[in-house]
């Protein structure tokens, strides 16, 4: 699961640092795919029991991680709804997703 993390972390990256546009949105999407897995992956299966049903040997889930990983999953959307119509807005006026030419265009 860490080999996958990182291939998803390696695979964001590469699209952050690239021209356009809905390639950067592409990797931040994707960097917090890989963050929900880290978290997921870094809860794991508790050994013991409960704390206060006072059952002992049992093994269970923490409900910490998987309550943290909906409110990623969420933010994650959100903001990935938000980057997509401000790319949208972007590209209607000034015609051009790229973010060298964006960066020109701010000049004039």
């Amino acid at each position: 699961m860490c080999i996958v993390v990182g291939l998803l972390f390696m695979i964001g990256t590469y699209l952050i640092l690239t021209k356009t546009l809905l390639r950067i949105i592409l990797g931040t999407s994707i960097i917090g795919h890989g963050v929900n897995l880290l978290i997921i992956t870094m809860g794991g299966l508790k050994k013991g029991g409960p704390p206060l049903l006072g059952i002992e040997n049992v093994t269970y889930a923490d409900s910490l991680p998987q309550a943290l990983l909906l409110t990623a999953i969420v933010i994650n959307f959100a903001t990935t709804a938000l980057f997509l119509v401000l790319s949208y807005r972007a590209y209607t006026v000034l015609g051009t997703d790229d973010t060298e030419q964006l960066r020109g265009k701010e000049d004039e």
